[in-house]
């Protein structure tokens, strides 16, 4: 198993250099949430920005464009069906972007399984699978679009908690006991790079296994699951590479939320206090530094 050592993870934090904008700061899309799960949209997407990407830009269900859109003005929210999968620009050095799907999702509505189809055929980025999206992953032809992208050289990552681990197992039947294992086999088998959340989370490329040991209680709640998912978007988009993105996800994550709980207590934190600790602890892992 490999380590990042605190200094060499604070490292990793992209300050922004002076002439960029907000484009080339990056820019996460994220095709996310339902008419059942509203808030899990919000939450990706508004941890992406306070995660640093430079633009959000949401895809939702018609039902709760103006819901989402009312949780923060500077999101950039849109319809599902204005999403055009046949002209997905690339990821580039100049304009770095990431996708963010599946959190919130329900599966029950056929439509979303087109949506990661399309979005594994034909994105040449980053993308980040979460959430309702997992559970579509074991199908034949998803599995096929993913080591397709490793083939190509463009990342997938998969960040499934035990129980959505399981899933992804079933169908290579791969033993689910050990935690570090079945995040190196699940990646061997999908082709992806696994974020296998838990109280210690344990991240792999199929090559190697990293482990982040900081996890908390307090991060056992509802929607901290997505807020993760757009914060390791956000460090895609903003060009780190899958593995650093992840470490450093998940460590801000585990850090935002040790924040919460030493100010609310480990009862009573909730994912939206842990979007409003991401900003400080990201200043406390950079020893207070603001630019």
């Amino acid at each position: 198993m490999k380590q990042y050592t605190q200094k060499t993870i604070n490292d990793l934090l992209p300050f922004p250099e002076p002439q960029m904008n907000k484009y080339s700061r990056g820019k996460v899309v994220l095709i996310v949430g339902s008419a059942s799960y509203p808030g899990a949209a919000a939450l990706a997407s508004i941890a992406s920005q306070r995660a640093g990407a430079g633009y959000t830009e949401v895809f939702v269900d018609d039902s709760v464009v103006a819901q989402v859109q009312a949780t923060h003005s500077s999101l950039v929210v849109r319809s599902w069906d204005m999403w055009d999968s046949s002209s997905l620009k690339p990821s580039t050095p100049e304009h770095p972007l990431a996708y963010v799907i599946g959190s919130g999702f329900d599966t029950n509505d056929p439509y979303v399984g087109n949506i990661l189809r399309r979005l594994l055929k034909n994105a040449k980025a980053p993308v980040l699978i979460d959430g309702g999206a997992l559970k579509l992953m074991p199908a034949r032809k998803m599995r096929d679009m993913c080591k397709q992208r490793y083939q190509e050289g463009y990342p997938t990552i998969v960040t499934p908690h035990g129980g959505e681990a399981k899933v992804l197992a079933s169908v290579f039947a791969l033993p689910v006991d050990d935690q570090e294992e079945l995040a190196l086999t699940l990646s061997q088998a999908y082709g992806a790079i696994t974020v296998l959340k838990g109280p210690d989370t344990y991240i792999s490329d199929g090559d190697h296994v990293y482990s982040m040991t900081e996890g908390t209680s307090a991060l056992a709640k509802a929607g901290t699951g997505d807020v993760l998912a757009g914060i390791i978007g956000a460090f895609l988009a903003q060009g780190l590479g899958p593995i650093e993105a992840c470490v450093l996800g998940t460590t801000l994550h585990a850090r935002a939320g040790r924040l919460a709980a030493e100010e609310l207590t480990s009862i009573s934190v909730c994912a939206e206090d842990v979007l409003r600790f991401i900003p400080p602890a990201i200043k406390d892992m950079s020893g207070g530094r603001v630019s």
